[in-house]
């Protein structure tokens, strides 16, 4: 089974220590998920080798993973958007005194992405429309000035898919922050459109330690500029495959 880097204790006491005045649930789900979540061990270990600079966070939700990034000196700012007015409001509290700006906004309804260095798409695709996960993905590829990061849910991925997704349609009924909707697209199709918008691009599995069928897509734009690809220039990505545009 995959391995992921893990946190620094010190960073995720520190990070679960701004939302202390949120209550104990609030403040255990901050620090297991910053333990335990594959993604967030991935992205703050990329961070801290290579620096976000600033950041978007998409579906921020308590904005945990902006507070570690800031904390840990691995981005510059972070502007977070989320639609859940409880947690858009826990994430605002967390960062005070932090450069940490939260938007409450649907991303289903307004997919637009401000301009930063990195923007992060984790948990989110899978709960919207497939036009709107479209509009979002391109959006999020003409802001990013560096590279983009996404954790998704890859439906093909056998009996880790059946799992997860039985998992994602049960927590809709019992969550009243999880979306109304259930619609995982092949990670394939997000590759081939960064890939297309000029990012080489690397999927990698992204569900150590869970029995989940989650897959990190990392893309970053060449260090030269280079032309947008010709459409369909990675059709056929897979996890653990890197994609690059063509050279000029």
């Amino acid at each position: 089974m995959p391995t992921s880097p893990r946190l620094d204790p010190a960073l995720v006491a520190r990070v679960a220590a701004r939302y202390a005045a949120e209550g104990r649930f609030a403040r255990g789900f901050v620090a297991g998920k910053l333990r335990r979540d594959p993604a967030s061990a991935a992205i703050l270990h990329a961070a801290g080798a290579e620096g976000f600079g600033s950041v978007v966070d998409l579906g921020c939700g308590r904005g945990q993973l902006a507070v570690a990034l800031l904390l840990a000196g691995a981005a510059s700012a972070v502007t977070g958007i989320e639609a859940a007015p409880t947690q858009a409001a826990q994430a605002a509290r967390a960062g005070a005194g932090l450069p940490l700006r939260v938007i409450r906004r649907d991303l289903a309804a307004d997919p637009s992405v401000p301009a930063a260095d990195t923007v992060l798409i984790v948990d989110v695709l899978y709960q919207l429309a497939t036009t709107a996960q479209l509009a979002l993905l391109r959006a999020a590829a003409a802001a990013a000035r560096h590279r983009v990061l996404i954790r998704a849910l890859d439906p093909g991925a056998g009996a880790r898919a059946a799992l997860t997704l039985g998992w994602e349609r049960l927590s809709r009924r019992l969550s009243p922050h999880a979306g109304a909707v259930v619609n995982p697209r092949p990670p394939a199709e997000a590759a081939a459109i960064l890939c297309d918008a000029g990012f080489a691009v690397t999927l990698a599995p992204c569900h150590a330690g869970t029995p989940f069928a989650n897959v990190l897509i990392t893309a970053s734009r060449p260090a030269a500029p280079s032309p947008p690809a010709a459409p369909g220039c990675c059709p056929r990505a897979r996890p653990g495959t890197r994609h690059n545009p063509p050279a000029p």
